[in-house]
């Protein structure tokens, strides 16, 4: 869910304005799972540009330190989010981790990168919930660890019905800071997509794996 409307319209707002979202209905991209899609999002764009980077990462912490209080330690989600996670993690004056796909094959044979202690209190971070499949990977790596994972916040979640259900049976409460509904209200409002286009778009949210273009 997000944290609340008005910041989700601005982050929806920002996304855009920078190219970390790209809607293209007409022209689909294609995801590496194969599925045909008229979003793209990448939002490590949004590290290039300070004002914004600034936004979310002070919007991020102030909304981390209201929902779930301050936690021991921020924990980024390799690769995508270990920017913003030390961004956050600094604004709010705390340790960072972060935490990869799956434990290293050489050296410490780390997964978690980073010192964090058994019982500590993490907050994770995510660039972007799809499935929620690889961002619940991270979090029973840290369970493992035996630290408390207090929730995950998000910059984006596309909104798909798979990550409600994923986050809901495994008890993780997720709060982002913008989604696919605002960000179809705030691209239909700046004109960047007309009233036709957003039939195309919202039928793609509600069955992505079978979606057509045509």
């Amino acid at each position: 869910m997000i944290f609340n409307k008005e910041t989700a319209r601005k982050t929806a707002e920002v996304l855009l304005q920078v190219n970390a979202i790209k809607l293209s209905p007409k022209k689909p991209f294609t995801w590496a799972s194969g599925w045909k899609s008229p979003i793209y999002c990448d939002n490590r764009i949004i590290l290039s540009f300070p004002p914004i980077r600034n936004y979310i990462r002070e919007t991020m912490g102030k909304e981390i330190e209201k929902t779930y209080g301050k936690p021991d330690v921020i924990a980024g989600v390799a690769t995508g989010a270990i920017g913003i996670g030390m961004l956050v993690a600094e604004y709010l004056g705390l340790p960072f981790i972060y935490v990869r796909p799956e434990a290293k094959g050489h050296g410490r044979m780390n997964q978690i990168e980073g010192f964090v202690e058994s019982g500590q209190n993490v907050v994770v971070v995510e660039d972007l919930i799809s499935t929620g499949k690889s961002s619940l990977n991270a979090v029973k790596a840290l369970k493992e660890a035996k630290v408390n994972v207090k929730g995950m916040v998000a910059i984006f979640s596309y909104g798909f019905d798979v990550a409600t259900e994923n986050f809901k049976k495994e008890n993780i409460t997720l709060n982002t800071l913008s989604n696919y509904d605002i960000l179809l209200e705030q691209a239909l409002a700046t004109n960047y997509i007309a009233q036709k286009e957003l039939k195309t778009l919202s039928a793609w949210n509600s069955n992505p794996s079978e979606w057509n273009a045509n």
